[in-house]
């Protein structure tokens, strides 16, 4: 079969992938069509994205109002951007749009509207049981309530926890059914027995999630006497987050977006992702994400950040949660972050801020009703006179109800001529009033009331009136509309929409609004609000002053900003943009994948293996043969890394090919020669170590492969910089070999260490370095400076000829594989033996093979040692056997040329190159971990 190169730069990625494929090339081809049209970017995508939903809406609102002939005048031409988003065959369609068909009629391809499943612990109804098969239902009202049911590019189902407990199958059966029959399907329950319920959500959630994201910290020992332990309440906790994922597979469809909700379903995505790989799944968190240090007490803070990594997207209210968040997972959990999200090996979870809004259009809408007409003239008599301060807060130990009543006293004693001209109305809805701390916050804050009005009130009228009930909707929005000044002193928040409310109700008074600045809406709202801290009481009652005094101007201007704010960034749009964003995120994903190499078919690696007659397996150490260790030093694991040991289950099958007279087994390490002794002196096979500079079979002595004018005049100078930082970085270290100099900052402080290295390399660039022929090779948490010439590729064919020569190796190598945890600077020995593309591929959509290694040719002799005209004549016809520090020259029968030109037979489908724990590779095929590689050596043992 043969394809020209216009056939290949036409093709989608996927249709090359399988055409090359059937040439005999496998694996890892992500570079082949290098002039296929760039793809849009992300920014591209959201704004098409968004140019798309502002068309749906405004076709929506305006096609049943026009005649059908009139409508065909709103349709643009999205021919040429339907093209345009459908980059990679990868979208799905966005939006509802018409364009032309073939016969140039006008259709209508509206796509049918995306599943969104919505999971959060609550649905949003309130259910009351009459009778064993009845039930009351009644629509919860709430922020995400309100933003997701007033999107309509999706057909949205709700997933959740009906608030009471059922634990008979006929008051279950019932109550879906009572949810079918009201809610057209759109609410879909998940049962959770009592003893769950009781540890899960008022244990785990209530008692230590939720007091930690916000920063009050976790539970004293003899408070969870009467919660159970840690243990039993996050067994409880990953219990339910299965029986909710049960549900959601339950009515998954393909292509749904699969959408959870806050910290009661942290561990969801995980249990979501390892039934399918492909969903789609976002996570979002209404509450505060605390600075790493707070989350780093949690117990089972490992387990929750890799549950939630699992997701595509990860949506926090703020950019310092999402920043504290990735520095979670930088610190704890030892991972990259990056401006995009948190990477591990490959895999990208995109973090973002996404701000929630209100449905502002549905408070400014309630102020022209008459029955809120009628309580705002109420309100206003009874109030003329004076001015309003307004809190509505949950009587919550987060909201600092007392620090703002102490601030309003402050107030008053520093201003005397206000006490008759302003009142302070403070509504606090009651919640959790089973808990004695609540009960506790609830008492201290009516005796405080109790005082200040006891001391600057009349027999006429009191500074504070404080109500613990909650209001129904249009009691608030006519007390919204009539407050002067409204205040909000959270002590810690994720958003705070009473602001946004007070705003949007406020068109008409412009009043002014006091923000706490550990509200998560003051970085939305702060440029209008007067920002304070709670905690500074004298501040909170100045500011009280200037809000009273503001004059009309700044009011309105202020007002401005707020309102234009809350107008735009609504619930709706914060649904859409999130959903949005998944989408887009997926679709990134993919083309990253098409990036990576696929994983390695064992199967087909193990049945080459046994059809073959002379195999050489190259093995890496570190990482690929060694016990993994853990990257953030606990359990010795430092001083574990520093002595790597060969994994005892390795053992076996490592000796049982390494006794196989048709395998030849060289180890390929970075690590020093005593190292490698240490681990492999008991084994029949070859050793290379620093990168392949030193090499010998176990039998035999140490010899060097390096070049002759390889100088190692510069080792002095760089030593000193490497010993001047690790002083200066704790828990560093460097090491010196014999051709290169590594500092290590694995176990420093993230931030830190990466503060250090980039002073470092400026240091040896501007200094020891700035004139040698070095490389500096960067590291995930490293740095080395080697010698050009020394990398795994440029050694390789000097190590094999050496292995020929030695065994007197005749019939040609027809089989390798090549395994390791290696960094890019020596992935070049995957390319070393790599097959030419078949001839009909043109060269310009060939891989490209670093010039200082030759490739072999598939079904053809190699041409190896083709760099021997480089060689000196001493490194042709001399070896060197190393005793201890001193290198002893030997002269040796080095083989000729014509032995060295015959070593190679090797077919496409015979050359296996598979990366270790990294998924961005010049690689053919990849491992997961060292896990994978134990199986595939076992595999081959079994099969000699």
């Amino acid at each position: 079969m043969s394809i020209s190169s216009q056939e290949i730069c036409i093709l989608p990625n996927k249709n090359n992938l399988a055409l090359l494929q059937t040439n005999g090339m496998p694996g890892n081809l992500y570079n082949i069509c290098s002039n296929l049209p760039a793809t849009p970017t992300r920014l591209e995508r959201l704004l098409r994205d968004r140019e798309l939903r502002k068309y749906s809406k405004c076709l929506n609102d305006c096609e049943a109002e026009l005649p059908s002939s009139t409508q065909d005048c709103f349709s643009p031409d999205l021919e040429t951007s339907t093209c345009w988003f459908n980059d990679e065959e990868l979208l799905e369609p966005v939006s509802a749009s018409r364009s032309l068909n073939d016969d140039g009629e006008r259709l209508d391809f509206r796509a049918s509207k995306q599943r969104l499943l919505v999971v959060a612990n609550r649905l949003p109804v309130s259910a009351v049981r009459h009778g064993e098969d009845s039930w009351q239902l009644e629509m919860s009202v709430g922020g995400l309530v309100t933003a997701l049911l007033g999107v309509k590019e999706f057909d949205t189902r709700w997933i959740g926890w009906a608030g009471v407990n059922v634990p008979d199958e006929i008051g279950q059966k019932a109550l879906a059914k009572a949810l079918d029959e009201k809610l057209m399907q759109r609410c879909i329950p998940v049962f959770l027995d009592e003893e769950v319920v009781h540890q899960y959500y008022n244990g785990y959630c209530n008692n230590i999630l939720w007091p930690l994201f916000h920063y009050i910290g976790l539970p004293q020992e003899d408070r969870l006497a009467t919660t159970r332990s840690f243990q039993s309440q996050f067994d409880a906790y990953k219990k339910a987050n299965q029986l909710f994922a049960d549900v959601v597979n339950e009515h998954y469809e393909e292509g749904d977006v699969v959408w959870c909700h806050d910290y009661h379903l942290m561990f969801l995505p995980k249990c979501l992702k390892e039934r399918n790989s492909k969903m789609k799944v976002g996570w979002f968190l209404h509450t505060p994400f605390p600075s790493s240090e707070i989350h780093r007490m949690l117990p089972s803070r490992l387990e929750l950040l890799r549950s939630v990594l699992a997701a595509d997207l990860v949506g926090f209210h703020t950019y310092d949660y999402a920043r504290h968040f990735v520095s979670a997972c930088t610190r704890i959990l030892g991972l990259e972050g990056t401006p995009e999200g948190v990477e591990d090996q490959g895999k990208l979870t995109r973090i973002a801020a996404f701000p929630v809004g209100i449905d502002s259009e549905r408070f400014i809408k309630a102020l022209e009703l008459p029955e809120v007409q009628d309580h705002m003239k109420v309100l206003k008599q009874r109030f003329a006179g004076r001015k309003v301060m307004l809190g509505v807060d949950r009587l919550d130990m987060i909201k600092g109800i007392p620090q703002k009543i102490l601030a309003f006293e402050k107030f008053l004693e520093e201003n005397p001529n206000w006490c008759n001209k302003v009142v302070l109305l403070q509504i606090a809805v009651p919640t959790r009033t089973d808990v004695p701390e609540y009960q506790k916050l609830t008492s201290q804050v009516h005796e405080i009331v109790g005082r200040i009005n006891g001391r600057f009130g009349s027999l006429t009228a009191v500074p504070i009136h404080h109500l613990d009930r909650s209001l129904d909707f249009h009691e608030l929005c006519a007390l919204y509309a009539v407050t002067d000044v409204a205040l909000v002193t959270s002590l810690r928040d994720g958003m705070n929409l009473v602001s946004y409310e007070y705003v949007a109700c406020q068109e008409s008074k412009k009043g002014v609004l006091i923000l706490s600045e550990f509200a998560g809406a003051a970085q939305s709202l702060g440029a209008g609000a007067i920002l304070v801290n709670p905690w500074n009481v004298t501040e909170v009652a100045s500011s009280i002053g200037y809000a009273l005094n503001m004059p009309a101007d700044e009011r309105e201007k202020r007002h401005h900003h707020n309102f234009k704010h809350v107008i735009s960034h609504t619930a709706q749009e914060w649904a859409a943009t999130f959903v949005s964003e998944l989408n887009v995120t997926i679709v990134e994903a993919q083309l990253r994948t098409r990036q990576i190499p696929p994983p390695l078919p064992i199967e087909v690696a193990v049945d080459r293996y046994s059809c073959s007659n002379n195999r050489l397996l190259i093995l890496g150490f570190n990482a690929t043969l060694t016990e993994p260790v853990d990257t953030l030093g606990r359990k010795d694991s430092q001083i574990n890394e520093w002595e790597p040991k060969l994994r005892p289950d390795l053992q076996e099958p490592l000796r049982k090919l390494c006794d196989d007279p048709k395998t030849t087994v060289l180890i390929l390490s970075g690590s020093a020669r005593n190292v490698l002794d240490d681990n492999f002196s008991d084994y029949n096979l070859w050793l290379a170590a620093e990168n392949g500079m030193f090499l010998r079979v176990t039998t035999g002595d140490w010899m060097t492969t390096m070049p002759e004018n390889l100088s190692m005049e510069w080792v002095d100078s760089v030593k000193n910089v490497f010993e001047y930082f690790t002083d200066r970085t704790p828990r560093s270290q460097f090491e010196v070999r014999e051709t290169s100099l590594i500092w290590n900052y694995k176990y420093s402080d993230v931030e830190f260490g990466r503060l250090q290295a980039r002073d470092l390399l400026q240091h040896l660039w501007t200094g020891p370095i700035s004139n040698a022929s070095l490389d500096v090779v960067q590291g995930r948490r490293s740095v080395e400076v080697r010698s050009v010439a020394v990398t795994k590729g440029a050694a390789i064919d000097r190590i094999l000829g050496e292995i020929v020569h030695n065994k007197g190796m005749k019939e040609p190598i027809d089989y390798v594989l090549c395994i390791g945890h290696f960094l890019t600077k020596d992935e070049d020995i995957y390319t070393f033996f790599e097959p030419e593309l078949p001839s009909e591929v043109p060269a310009s959509v060939r891989p490209q093979v670093p010039t200082q290694v030759r490739t072999s040719t598939a079904g053809s002799r190699a041409a190896l040692l083709l760099k021997r005209n480089s060689m000196s004549a001493v490194e042709q016809n001399k070896s060197y056997s190393i005793d201890g520090d001193t290198l002893h020259l030997m002269v040796t029968d080095r083989i000729s040329f014509q032995e060295g030109s015959s070593v190679l037979d090797l077919q496409a489908n015979d050359y296996f190159s598979c990366s270790v724990a990294r998924k961005r590779s010049n690689s053919r095929y990849r491992l997961q971990s060292s896990d994978e590689v134990v199986t595939l050596l076992r595999e081959l043992a079994d099969h000699r």
